[in-house]
């Protein structure tokens, strides 16, 4: 037994060894490991609050590799401190070993991608080896939890990073947190609408920031959807050296889906005097989708030292509306008079129904108001009644006071004379 439980440890160390088998694009300092060690370690941690500012110092420093699955772990659980109220959608709570015992309709799709996920990687690489099983398992136990989105090309890859980094059960619960909590999951939806949005995002961030290349795109009628939607749905980790995907994740755990426009933004934009040099649609995707991420540490180091200073939450919600004002532009230009007609008048007709519900709900307020203002009165006019009565009382007490203080002084005012004892005057009768 003794021999097996030292076999089984000395395969878990070489198990791991192999999964972290990657190159860190910031090394962290021995100071900085100390910080979320004593982070990681102190007593009741799943129930203390820690201040943000304090996290995301720590993030930007940078994150140990061999802490990383229990850091990312960390951050999930100061989330949920945070957000007592878990978003309006969220999965049935079935345990994962109860998932592994059914069978999922996504299963052929799922096997095809295995192979494809992490090629080259040690812990992928066999066929249908330990990792492929793991990874396999942990795609087909969401396909079961999440029956809308089941299984999408792209989710392998999120998986497979958070499979690198921890136990299969722990990767599924950090997928389903990633997916629910952090924003993931709409992009994966079988319409894909939010994927086109996105797209938009990123083409007007990119007119904001970077308007010189953005023009060269868009002359050579470049879109993001030709080189940004594998980023978006593998979070850069089909492209990408694994160590910079390592710290994109680390911000997708302290800031949600927003950081994938950010890294996206950030990566354009260092690269954009290289961007420009190319003069044909050809030369330009496969310069963004193969050469750019194999551009070299220091460059991707300054990339992911942008983001942590980027903030485009505002505008990442003024292109959303603006997409969709858009769309409903080129829905009605498309629309003959008869139809626009009707469409008015249904839009027309939902408002007044609006109106009415909103006059219905006014009309009620106004008679909570009436009724909170009579009660106010009602006990403003008790409140004045008790201040009397206090008035009166004080007054009261004030005579009685004075009424004791003669009562005692009596004695002395008799010139002297002690009254008679109650014997003596029955003896003078």
């Amino acid at each position: 037994v003794k021999r097996q439980n030292q076999n089984s440890s000395e395969n878990n160390l070489l198990n791991r060894r192999l999964k972290l088998d990657y190159e860190e694009i910031t090394p962290c300092l021995k100071e900085v490991t100390l910080v979320w060690e004593k982070m990681l370690n102190a007593p009741g941690r799943s129930k203390t609050k820690i201040d943000m500012e304090i996290i995301h110092s720590a993030v930007g420093r940078g994150v140990p590799r061999h802490h990383r699955g229990e850091i990312w772990k960390f951050l999930a659980e100061q989330y949920y401190l945070k957000h007592q109220f878990p978003s309006k959608q969220q999965p049935k709570d079935t345990p994962y070993k109860e998932l592994l015992k059914q069978l999922t309709s996504q299963q052929h799709a799922i096997l095809i991608d295995l192979g494809r996920t992490f090629p080259t990687h040690p812990y992928f690489s066999a066929q249908l080896g330990a990792g492929q099983l793991s990874l396999y398992n942990i795609l087909k136990a969401y396909s079961l939890l999440d029956q809308e989105v089941g299984y999408c090309q792209g989710l392998s890859f999120v998986a497979g990073v958070l499979l690198l980094h921890m136990s299969e059960e722990d990767a599924f619960k950090m997928l389903k947190f990633l997916m629910f909590d952090m924003g993931l999951r709409k992009q994966y939806r079988p319409d894909m609408t939010i994927l086109q949005i996105q797209m938009y995002q990123l083409s007007r961030l990119l007119h904001d920031y970077h308007r010189d290349l953005y023009d060269h795109l868009e002359e050579h009628e470049i879109g993001p959807s030709l080189y940004a939607a594998p980023w978006f749905l593998t979070m850069f980790a089909s492209q990408f050296p694994l160590g910079f995907v390592a710290r994109v994740f680390d911000m997708l755990f302290l800031q949600g889906a927003e950081v994938i426009f950010k890294v996206a933004l950030s990566l354009l934009g260092s690269h954009k005097p290289l961007i420009l040099q190319h003069e044909n649609l050809e030369t330009i995707v496969d310069f963004i989708k193969s050469t750019l991420p194999n551009l070299g540490l220091v460059q991707m180091e300054k990339t992911i030292n942008q983001v942590f200073e980027m903030d485009i939450a505002k505008q990442l919600q003024a292109y959303e509306v603006e997409y969709h004002v858009l769309q409903d532009e080129l829905t009605d230009s498309s629309l003959n008079d008869n139809q626009r007609m009707d469409k008015l008048e249904k839009a027309n007709s939902s408002l007044r129904k609006q109106n009415f519900d909103l006059l219905e709900q006014l009309q009620v307020a106004n008679g909570k108001i009436q009724n909170l203002e009579a009660t106010v009165e009602l006990l403003l006019n008790n409140e004045c009644k008790m201040k009397q009565s206090i008035l009166t009382l004080e007054m009261e007490r004030k005579a009685l006071l004075q009424r004791v203080e003669d009562l005692r002084t009596q004695p002395s005012s008799s010139g002297g004379k002690p009254l008679l004892t109650r014997q003596e005057s029955m003896d003078a009768d």
